[in-house]
């Protein structure tokens, strides 16, 4: 569980919650049930004009990888990668498929290097599978930020709708100022599903991709040094560009062993 988009959710939510209970006015947010669910219909439907269905609740379902606790640790692939490479020019590339390697895309580079392809082949086939992976993460993404987008909208219909409603019975002065509250509700709901769920969850997406081509590329540059037999300690050195500046040292140190 990734406690930075729990938290993160939770404490935003807790907020608003905490704000609608000063109010002294929550038993008006728990009776209207219409407003959140006029605003989560409306969004979802209106992004489906968008997507294809299948587009669609596939895009819902990623959501699991913004709770998920990533395991997207580059130095730990750099030390696997120099391992190999290790063992490559030692071995030969055929003692490759005795060892395990943890990360499926770079196993994927190797096996194609011990069945014997070409380099250029390896690395356009590498490429290719990886384009195709970001440009679904990127497709996730984007329905994410649509919904952020339509929430707000949708709120915002919601609250035009009930002041048409209220200027159409005036006739009891006193009733004016909880009907426009009550018309302001799926603005507030709007604003609320936008910033605390959509929207951070479609930069959550972002970043992770982020990450997952960092890591992808690290597995492209790794499997090109493995079959074109560099050092080891080269290739530590030349993947440690990848990593944060204070890791850097680590990566070359422990290639030099």
């Amino acid at each position: 569980m990734d406690i930075a988009t729990l938290l993160g959710m939770v404490g935003a939510a807790g907020f608003i919650v905490y704000s609608i209970s000063r109010s002294g006015q929550i038993q008006m947010f728990t009776d209207d049930w219409f407003s959140p669910v006029f605003v989560l219909g409306g969004t979802f439907l209106g992004v489906m004009i968008r997507y294809s269905m299948g587009h669609f609740l596939s895009s819902l379902k990623v959501v699991a990888q913004a709770f998920a606790n990533q395991k997207n640790d580059p130095q730990l692939l750099i030390d696997e990668i120099v391992n190999l490479a290790t063992v490559s020019r030692k071995d030969g590339l055929l003692a490759l498929e005795k060892i395990t390697i943890s990360e499926p895309f770079l196993e994927e580079g190797v096996q194609m290097l011990i069945d014997g392809s070409g380099g250029d082949v390896v690395k356009q086939s590498m490429s290719k599978n990886m384009r195709g992976i970001l440009e679904r993460n990127a497709a996730s993404q984007k329905v994410w930020r649509s919904m952020g987008e339509a929430a707000p909208a949708f709120g915002m219909i919601g609250t035009v709708v009930g002041l048409v409603a209220m200027m159409a019975n005036m006739d009891d002065p006193k009733a004016i100022g909880g009907a426009m509250a009550l018309a302001l509700l799926t603005t507030l709901w709007g604003s609320a599903f936008a910033n605390v769920l959509f929207l951070p969850v479609a930069d959550k997406l972002k970043y992770r991709s982020s990450n997952e081509q960092t890591k992808l590329t690290i597995c492209i540059d790794g499997v090109m040094a493995i079959q074109s037999g560099q050092n080891p300690r080269v290739i530590a050195s030349v993947l440690s560009a990848y990593l944060d500046p204070t890791k850097r040292a680590q990566v070359a140190e422990k290639g030099k062993k």
